[in-house]
C-alpha cells in the first residue's frame, strides 16, 4: 500500500484561514494514458480548438472578400473593354456613314454643275456674244461655213439621184457658202477713234480706272476738258459695247449720269477716279 501525504491546504472563507489534516489515500494504480481528470491539461484542449476554428472563419472570410472584389475588378474590366469596342464599332459607323453622304453630296454636285451651271453659263455667253456682234455690226461671224458637193460619207445611192434634184441641192448651198458683200463687213469707222492720251505732266489731267467684270483693270489719262462720251467710246474700243454694259461709280456705288455736250469735269470726275463697268440687267 502506498500513501501520498499532501500538504495542508488553506482555504479562505468569511476571511479566515483554515487549515485541513492531511488524509490517507488508497493506492494509486498507474495507468498509461492521462489523466483527464487533470482540469490543467483539458483546458488548453479545447481554447486550442476554439483559436483554431476561429483562425479558418477569418481565413475563409478573408478569401471570401478577395474573391468578390476580384470578380467584380474583373468583371469591371470586362465590361469597360466591351465598352470600348461598342464605341470603335460605332465611330467606324459613323465614318463610313460620313464618307457615303459625301460621296452622295459630291455626285449630286457634280450632276448640277453638269446638268444645269454650265448649260446656263453657255447659254448666257452665247446670248450676250450674238448681241454684241448684232451691235457691232459683225453677225456674219455667227454663220459656221458649208461644204459644197454634201457629205463626204454619202452612199453611192446617192450618185444616181436626178439631176435636177442635185441642181437644187447646190441652188440651196450657194447662199449659205457665200461670203457677205464689202457693205455689210464691218469697218474701222465702227469703233470709235480716241482722241490722244495726255502726258502726266499735262495740266487737268484726270487718270481713270476701269474696272471689268472679268476682274482687269484698265487704266487711262485724259483731259477734265474732254466730253463724257469718250469714256463710252473707250468701253466700245475695248470689246465692252454700251448696250450690254454700264459705267458706275465706286463710292457711293450709283450710276454714272452721261447727257450729252457734258465734259468730264461736269460729271464730277475733277481727281483720279475708279470707274465699275457693269452688265446691265437682260429683260425678256
Amino acid at each position: 500500500e502506498c500513501c501520498i501525504e499532501r500538504p495542508p491546504l488553506r482555504l479562505r472563507s468569511f476571511g479566515a484561514a483554515l487549515t485541513t489534516t492531511p488524509r490517507l489515500h488508497r493506492p494509486c494504480r498507474p495507468t498509461s494514458g492521462v489523466d483527464f481528470t487533470s482540469r490543467k491539461l483539458f483546458a488548453p484542449g479545447i481554447k486550442d480548438f476554439l483559436l483554431l476554428c476561429g483562425r479558418i472563419f477569418l481565413l475563409l472570410a478573408l478569401l471570401t472578400l478577395i474573391i468578390s472584389v476580384t470578380t467584380s475588378w474583373l468583371n469591371s474590366f470586362k465590361s469597360s473593354q466591351v465598352y470600348l469596342k461598342e464605341e470603335e464599332k460605332n465611330e467606324k459607323r459613323q465614318k463610313l456613314v460620313r464618307k457615303k453622304q459625301q460621296e452622295a453630296q459630291g455626285e449630286k454636285a457634280s450632276r448640277y454643275i453638269e446638268n444645269v451651271l454650265k448649260p446656263h453659263q453657255e447659254m448666257k455667253l452665247r446670248k450676250l456674244e450674238e448681241r454684241f456682234y448684232q451691235m457691232t455690226g459683225e453677225a456674219w461671224k455667227l454663220s459656221s461655213g458649208h461644204k459644197l458637193g454634201g457629205d463626204e460619207g454619202t452612199s453611192q445611192t446617192s450618185l444616181e439621184i436626178p439631176n435636177r434634184e442635185a441642181a437644187k441641192s447646190q441652188n440651196l448651198l450657194k447662199p449659205l457658202t457665200e461670203f457677205p458683200s464689202p457693205a455689210e463687213q464691218p469697218t474701222c469707222k465702227e469703233i470709235p477713234d480716241l482722241p490722244k492720251e495726255p502726258s502726266q505732266t499735262a495740266e487737268e489731267v484726270v487718270t481713270v480706272a476701269l474696272r471689268c467684270p472679268s476682274g482687269n483693270v484698265l487704266r487711262r489719262r485724259f483731259l477734265k476738258s474732254y466730253s463724257s462720251q469718250v469714256l463710252f467710246d473707250w468701253m466700245t474700243r475695248i470689246g465692252y459695247h454700251t448696250s450690254l454694259y454700264s459705267l458706275s461709280t465706286s463710292f457711293p456705288r450709283r450710276p454714272l449720269a452721261v447727257e450729252g455736250g457734258q465734259s468730264l469735269e461736269d460729271i464730277g470726275i475733277t481727281v483720279d477716279t475708279v470707274l465699275i463697268l457693269e452688265e446691265k440687267e437682260q429683260t425678256n
